[in-house]
């Protein structure tokens, strides 16, 4: 596990590099929620790793503040991350995650395929990879403002996995009805609903943790990614 830079058109940021036993592997862009390349994240790269996978977690609020690494455990990491969500430029996070992936896939050690997978903030940047994006791949996790950039969903040619929580406070029915209604009769698009779960079920230590669902997702998620990485 190590830190790499990572070389844009608007300078230099980090990014949480996890490399598998093997040393190589099929690569996956690990897209950070509003806390920063905390524990989380990082935990997420490692178990890809232990997988058999090239996962490198970049640092998109490096605009802002690098290096931020956040909780979900107090009021006051909570006011921050959500002042970086405000401040963030998604058109230039999109930028820094197409660069991200170019340089994963420029590695030595990445075979050479590349998928995204993201929570949150990085669900929505997920699929904003799978519609702007080269990524071989993309899975999004209760991805927020999805809606707002369904008319994307035709430059959307390669497989795309969305987990979405039915008690969502930060994507609502209505969204999710949105989303469903442009995405569900979509030849590379697949959708997944996790009844009686809120954002942020797969969060381990979350207030809305679900071990089943997390676990079913985590799952759907793997065998997505074996099936089209490897």
């Amino acid at each position: 596990m190590s830190e790499l830079t990572i070389k844009s058109p608007d300078g230099a940021f980090t990014g949480y590099l996890a490399t598998p036993a093997s040393g190589s592997g099929p690569g996956i862009v690990v897209i950070q929620e509003i806390f920063g390349v905390n524990k989380v994240m990082r935990d997420i790269a490692d178990h890809l790793a232990q997988c058999g996978y090239l996962a490198l977690v970049p640092d998109l609020f490096w605009r802002q503040e690098p290096g931020i690494q956040l909780t979900d455990q107090t009021e006051e990491e909570w006011s921050r991350a959500f002042e970086l969500y405000q401040n963030f430029d998604e058109d230039s996070g999109v930028g820094d995650l197409r660069t991200t992936i170019d340089t994963l896939r420029g590695l030595d050690q990445c075979s050479g395929r590349v998928g995204t997978v993201g929570y949150c903030l990085g669900g929505k940047l997920a699929y904003l990879c799978a519609t702007r994006t080269d990524a071989d791949c993309s899975v999004g996790y209760y991805g927020v403002g999805i809606e707002s950039a369904l008319g994307e969903a035709d430059n959307i040619t390669r497989p795309l996995l969305l987990h979405i929580a039915e008690l969502d406070q930060f994507c609502p029915k209505e969204a999710q009805e949105q989303i469903h209604k442009a995405l569900d009769g979509h030849g590379n698009v697949t959708l997944h609903d996790y009844p009686g779960c809120d954002h942020a079920f797969a969060r381990i230590g979350g207030e809305h943790y679900d071990f089943e669902a997390a676990a079913l997702a985590a799952e759907r998620s793997l065998s997505f990614f074996n099936h089209y990485l490897r």
